[in-house]
């Protein structure tokens, strides 16, 4: 594995983006592509009582060519009190959500103007429950060839195809809040509920072998 991983910002990322970033020392978001929707820039997946749902950040203009680093979340839409109630909804019943709601919570009363900051609180958060150390940093040009010693998982990871057409990640099954039949590849949030400190070992359990 490379020595750093070039990414997307991602929202709430799947146990997949933590595969990629697993053994890399730094993780390189792009911030210098265009915004592209319907992907994991702004939307992730948790699971429900009755059905997994989508989480979706609304933003400004999205529809029009606009670089990662300027695409705005809109906050005239109360999105953030209804990520959060469904975080609440899906997760206050999971082991480890008094551990570990507070700092979601409090991510989600920022209210960052731009999407690419909001991710990228999300990722330190996450990294952190994890006990993840990696640099990350974003890039400042973009890249269409990367150094060798970067690699490039741009557009590689999209919730618009199954991740088995992937050679990246392998569910490693752990008992989840809702539902007898277990749901792979959600946001990282439904496994830090509901395994705390045994994440990062489901993590690694979860990558597929080179």
């Amino acid at each position: 594995m490379s020595d750093t991983v070039l990414v997307e910002p991602q929202y709430l990322p799947p146990i997949e983006f933590f595969c990629t970033i697993l053994k890399a020392k730094g993780i390189l978001i792009e911030a210098e592509e265009h915004y592209i929707k319907q992907t994991y820039r702004n939307r992730c997946y948790i699971k429900g009582a009755n059905k997994i749902l989508t989480m979706s950040i609304p933003v400004i203009n999205g529809n029009k060519k606009i670089l990662m680093k300027d695409i705005k979340v809109d906050h005239d839409q109360k999105w953030a009190n209804d990520h959060w109630r469904s975080i609440k909804s899906a997760y206050g019943k999971a082991p480890f959500y008094e551990f570990f709601s507070d700092y979601f919570e409090s991510a989600f009363q920022k209210k960052h103007n731009f999407l690419i900051d909001h991710n990228e609180n999300m990722l330190t958060i996450c990294l952190k429950l994890l006990k993840l150390e990696k640099t990350v940093s974003r890039t400042e040009s973009y890249l269409k060839e990367p150094k060798k010693d970067i690699l490039d998982f741009r557009g590689k990871i999209s919730p618009k195809e199954n991740y088995t057409k992937r050679q990246i990640y392998k569910p490693a099954d752990y008992i989840q809040v809702f539902g007898k039949d277990f749901a792979a590849n959600l946001s990282i949030i439904d496994l830090l509920m509901n395994e705390g400190p045994n994440a990062l070992t489901i993590v690694t359990k979860s990558l597929m072998k080179e």
